[in-house]
């Protein structure tokens, strides 16, 4: 088989196709390096660089079995810098996507949601986008007819997370400030509440859902189903690096809590995520 992998040098797109090229695949990915790095760059796998948008430009009539959509803007607080970008990425780029599908008879597109949607669209440009990103995809499964999956992602870590104050999630903020001998930032209170889920399990959840032809009326799960506060997330980072905290003022789009919301991934594909997250950490 053959797949694309749009955001294939980020983070989850980099153990994604370390997943393909293992089950064999070929792999071709399209990144504009807006967050992705050049250095994720993996032996026998294809990379194009542009932004999304232009994937017609770029791949032309190339067949592929299956399109995995995880290039994005995707994190909340610079969707406020940008929102622009963030909707030009998170839009109108998961528009090309099913028009390229279409046009070149892709029979299915596994598309990188976000638990965002379990909350209002409208707390931040990043909630707003990803929430019409979503519902392009529904246009074209239901106009058109095709097979296109909605996977929703629940606040990933793991191997190659970005460690970076602006682009990282709050793991990667924290060891960029670890490394750095600065306080670990806590946003508001430390109560909020956040289902980490491991980029292994992520990985393992778009592989079924792509290898079934079993399809959701709505999108897949993909979350441990186990929160852990950002206060509990602190105390580990404390026992492992003897770090200090300091709490700063809450801010705009930052959800009280996440939290998978059902099964269907577990009972219908098979998906068995595992809560790795002090192992994770102690790990590190």
């Amino acid at each position: 088989m053959k797949y694309l992998v749009t955001g294939g040098n980020g983070f989850i797109g980099t153990n994604l196709i370390k997943r393909l090229l293992s089950d064999g695949h070929e792999v071709v990915s399209l990144d504009n390096l807006s967050t992705g790095s050049i250095n994720n760059e993996l032996p026998n796998a294809d990379y194009y660089y542009n932004t999304v948008e232009y994937i017609h430009i770029c791949l032309g009539n190339q067949k592929f079995d299956g399109i995995f959509h995880l290039g994005a803007a995707s994190r909340v607080q610079p969707s406020f810098e940008n929102p622009n970008q963030t909707f030009r990425y998170n839009v109108s780029g998961t528009e090309a996507v099913c028009e390229f599908a279409r046009e070149n008879k892709i029979p299915k597109i596994v598309y990188a949601g976000s638990s965002s949607k379990w909350h209002n669209p409208s707390d931040s440009p990043y909630a707003m986008y990803k929430y019409i990103g979503e519902e392009v995809c529904k246009l074209y499964k239901q106009t058109f007819g095709m097979d296109v999956e909605i996977a929703r992602f629940y606040n990933v870590y793991g191997d190659g997370e970005s460690v970076d104050s602006k682009w990282g999630n709050v793991i990667g903020i924290w060891r960029s400030q670890v490394s750095e001998n600065k306080p670990i930032t806590i946003v508001g209170d430390g109560e909020q509440r956040r289902d980490f889920t491991h980029v292994i399990d992520i990985v393992d959840g778009l592989c079924k859902i792509m290898y079934n032809n079993i399809k959701h009326e709505d999108a897949w799960e993909l979350g441990t189903g186990i929160n852990y506060s950002v206060n509990e997330l602190a105390d580990m980072f404390v026992n492992k690096f003897g770090c200090e905290k300091k709490y700063i003022p809450d801010q705009k789009g930052n959800y009280r809590a996440t939290l998978r919301e059902n099964l269907d991934a577990v009972e219908c594909l098979g998906w068995e995520p595992k809560d790795r997250l002090k192992e994770h950490i102690d790990n590190l």
